[in-house]
């Protein structure tokens, strides 16, 4: 339907130039095209410094819910059921050069407004003097409603409602742009729950998210107002909250600490949930929030030695990057063959003479120089690579044994003692690895044997129990080590096939001195007596030690009083002389 051409009674003149264009015979073909833009369109001229409606479309009257004569266009504001800054935004565009413009827009009344999508293309044709253009809009509230509802649960964490970690991200990021302009500090603070993933284990997923929940619902109980918690990973929630000192994030660490020392009920189970809480204090310098949400998780891992809330230290980083370059370094050692064993003779007490050899790990760094096992082994275990060193080391023992026999043109009546990790015996088939090695070397499995520590068995106590009856069916003995440091169970040592117990040097060392070290190594050795165990003895550095124990019954020892661990050759040599025999010049 065309514009009406004529002007409306009343004291407000039209201006002639919209007169002018309202009159235009064209007027009928413009609505008629217009009307079937599916699109909201407008026919916009600037007239005496003020945009003003020529034509509209049907759509732009549905869309702004106005239903005005063409006469009554002059006196209206450019669309009275928008609330939207269309005329500014109009004015800006008719000072510009732009032949086009498009932005976007949201109503400023209302709860959530509307949201448009506004095009103005400019028209340059000589019908009329005035600057003129055709204005358009889309109405794009559903599609942004729904990207925000969308963004709303990929910022959720769905089972507790809480942010996730990329909500949480983005409020620290926040935070760092409000320290940079005010210098207001903060701190965020890293929640693990220690336990977490063998409660998830023992009970089922179902009760471990029902426990999360009710972890969850304590922490925010110990939240003051304006502090932010969101759970970042599986068994980890993270708090941001402001403070005046390091004390604050301290006393707010034992609040969350305190909410959860109380037991979990979980149907028919009270559960003990412990964490550890690490903390990061926002610092100059820091530009991104997944540097203070990791400063704080370096700061866990403290927290789980100290066993208390812990505060990033500088150091904590570089010690981390420290450990991935030396997991870097030693993934290479191993695929290049730059570790060696040294061996550790093991000494029958009885008759004096050697019995075996413990293989013991060693890199020398071409740089760095000697890297002690103490350093290496955990990164290798952290990183996984202890499965390959476990692996080359059994094998590279297991060819040491062969070529020393070949050496002695028989073969020698001694062992090979290999140590285990743990985590090897969770992540490797260990029993395949062992079988290997011996076909590798042609080795009996009678002078080989495995040290596991008490670690592996309380892990898993029935696949462990397969594992070893899979060793043990090979032939190759089992050795318990540092036995009585760890979690001692007599039921371990009645179920599983452990041929050897090792009793720690912590208790060898003060027996000169320390009854009640005595009692305990006798104690031990009767023990192990009675259910039929070879005992060993570690850290033997005198000869009063070595006489103490001979007089309590100890059946094996090893320490520097006898020797140090020995490169293969001068091993070979020590053994040789130990054990009286002729030995061969050859170097191995």
């Amino acid at each position: 339907m065309a514009p009406e051409a004529a002007a409306p009674a009343g004291n407000f003149p039209v201006p002639p130039a919209l007169q002018q264009l309202l009159n235009t015979p064209r007027a009928a073909e413009r609505q008629e095209f217009l009307d079937a833009l599916p699109v909201a369109v407008a026919i916009v001229a600037e007239v005496d410094g003020n945009p003003r409606i020529m034509a509209r479309n049907a759509a732009f009257l549905r869309l702004s819910d106005m239903r005005l004569a063409a006469s009554e266009l002059a006196k209206a504001d450019l669309c009275s059921g928008l609330a939207l800054p269309l005329n500014a935004a109009l004015r800006a565009f008719f000072a510009a050069d732009d032949e086009d413009r498009a932005i976007d827009m949201q109503e400023t009344t209302g709860i959530g407004g509307r949201h448009f999508a506004v095009r103005m293309v400019r028209l340059r044709t000589g019908e009329s003097a005035s600057p003129r253009c055709v204005l358009s809009l889309i109405d794009c509230t559903a599609q942004i409603e729904s990207e925000r509802s969308l963004r709303k649960e990929m910022l959720r964490d769905s089972l507790t409602g809480l942010p996730n970690r990329s909500a949480f991200a983005e409020r620290v990021d926040k935070a760092i742009d409000a320290f940079g302009e005010t210098g207001d500090g903060f701190a965020v603070l890293v929640v693990d729950l220690t336990r977490f993933s063998r409660v998830n284990e023992g009970v089922g997923s179902l009760a471990g998210d029902e426990l999360i929940i009710t972890v969850a619902r304590r922490l925010v109980s110990t939240l003051r107002a304006g502090d932010v918690l969101a759970r970042i990973v599986g068994d980890e929630f993270a708090v941001l909250m402001e403070l005046g000192s390091a004390a604050d994030a301290l006393r707010a660490a034992r609040r969350m600490q305190a909410a959860l020392a109380t037991p979990i009920r979980l149907g028919d189970l009270e559960i003990k949930i412990d964490c550890a809480v690490g903390c990061a204090l926002m610092s100059s310098g820091i530009d991104l929030a997944e540097e203070v949400i990791r400063n704080a998780q370096f700061a866990v891992k403290r927290a789980k030695t100290s066993g208390q809330a812990e505060i990033y230290q500088t150091g904590d980083s570089a010690a981390a990057r420290e450990r991935f370059s030396m997991e870097t370094e030693l993934r290479r050692a191993i695929e290049q063959d730059q570790l060696t064993l040294a061996y550790q003779p093991l000494i029958d007490l009885t008759s004096g003479e050697v019995t075996g050899f413990e293989a013991l790990a060693r890199w020398v760094h071409a740089e760095k120089g000697i890297i002690p096992p103490s350093e290496f082994i955990p990164v290798a275990e952290e990183s996984g690579l202890i499965v390959e060193l476990g692996r080359w080391a059994m094998r590279a023992a297991a060819r040491t044994l062969a070529a020393w026999d070949r050496r002695a043109g028989y073969v020698l009546p001694i062992y090979m003692s290999v140590n285990v990790s743990a985590v090897q015996f969770q992540r490797d088939d260990v029993a395949a690895a062992v079988a290997a090695a011996l076909v590798e070397s042609r080795i009996a499995g009678e002078r080989f044997k495995l040290e596991l520590t008490e670690s592996c068995i309380v892990a898993d106590p029935q696949g462990i129990n397969r594992v070893l009856g899979a060793i043990h069916d090979l032939g190759v003995g089992i050795a318990m080590d540092d036995f009585g440091t760890g979690y001692s169970s007599l039921a371990y040592l009645q179920r599983l096939p452990i041929d050897v117990l090792k009793i720690d040097r912590s208790f060898i060392a003060p027996m000169l001195e320390d009854k009640d070290s005595v009692a305990i190594v006798r104690a031990v050795l009767g023990l192990a007596n009675a259910l039929g165990m070879v005992t060993t003895a570690e850290g033997v550095e005198t000869a009063a030690l070595a006489e103490t124990l001979i007089a309590l019954g100890c059946d094996v020892a090893q320490g520097y009083h006898f020797a140090k661990a020995l490169p293969a050759d001068e091993a070979y040599l020590y053994l040789a002389e130990r054990n009286a025999f002729a030995s061969s010049s050859d170097v191995i």
